[in-house]
């Protein structure tokens, strides 16, 4: 049997939502736009198989599955995949693949797979109310960050992405780009251009964002979308780094102004950076989404 993977299209969103609604994950991965916008950097593709979807992924000329997702029978599109890489000639694998997935894998297969967790991989997901008030000592540090921005910006202000700002970001989004020396990083490079397609796409991926402003100037913004009912996706957060305290302002009001009905934030993995998870630790994730890649034991 071939399977009709094809590329994510935007008129594939309501179909693809439909099948994350149907099995809750706090997971980064299981969002449309993060799905639309990496597609052509990670060689994905998607297909529906017995009431399920199922993302491929290519690296270096081997493909890898995610585990079914929606209300079909996994166990049955599980076989399906395993004939898929057989008649194809590559090792089976599945990646992303939470715990409570592994769970099921193994009641379904009992000791035919075994999995390996990456902690690079790992979303830190915080409770939104501890961001929004930074109370306590142990946000001590990110409250001097708050104040040193107003002190220095007194005419700051926040305000929604909306068509009237959208173009000021993504101009901003540029100098950004500009400034930290993309265009010789090729994984920076890959984030800006996620970043400005999200620009480009806002209002068809339905984003929700925010942007900062001091001295007239959008100096800040952020983007991201729902996972499930009670947790909210960061997928996107550039800042002037000459703007001290401009990164914890826009984190905080974002979430403010936006987010506040969601009990959980996910702001996605460190990737293995040492700076970016020191910071992301600072803000004291209250547990980590592990993902992990399945092979045959």
């Amino acid at each position: 049997m071939e399977i009709p993977f094809k590329r994510p299209e935007l008129e594939d969103r309501e179909t693809i939502l439909r099948h994350f609604q149907a099995r809750k994950s706090r997971g980064c991965e299981r969002t449309f736009a993060n799905i639309y916008l990496w597609a052509r950097f990670y060689n994905l593709t998607w297909a529906e198989i017995l009431d399920t979807a199922v993302f491929r992924s290519e690296f270096d000329g081997r493909y890898s599955y995610t585990y079914p997702i929606g209300k079909g029978d996994p166990g049955a599109v599980m076989e399906l995949l395993l004939e898929d890489s057989r008649e194809k000639g590559y090792p089976f694998q599945l990646h992303a693949v939470s715990e409570a997935e592994f769970q099921e894998i193994e009641s379904l297969f009992p000791g035919k797979f075994k999995v390996e967790y990456s902690r690079n991989d790992a979303d830190y997901v915080y409770e939104t109310e501890k961001l929004i008030n930074l109370s306590g000592k142990k946000y001590h540090g990110k409250k001097n960050h708050l104040n040193q921005f107003k002190a220095l910006y007194p005419d700051w202000s926040y305000e929604p992405i909306t068509d009237d700002n959208v173009e000021e970001c993504f101009q901003m989004a540029l100098r950004w780009r500009e400034f930290n020396g993309c265009e010789g990083d090729p994984n920076k490079n890959k984030e800006m251009c996620v970043a400005l397609n999200s620009l480009r796409l806002f209002k068809e991926l339905e984003l929700k964002g925010g942007a900062l402003r001091a001295g007239g100037e959008i100096v800040a913004f952020t983007m991201g979308e729902p996972v499930c009912s009670d947790t909210f996706v960061v997928h996107i957060e550039k800042a002037y780094s000459d703007i001290r305290g401009a990164y914890t302002m826009i984190n905080q009001q974002f979430l403010e102004h936006e987010v506040s009905a969601y009990p959980y934030v996910n702001r996605e993995d460190d990737t293995g950076d040492e700076g970016l998870r020191k910071a992301k630790l600072s803000y004291r994730p209250v547990f980590m989404v592990e993902k992990g890649i399945v092979t045959l034991a």
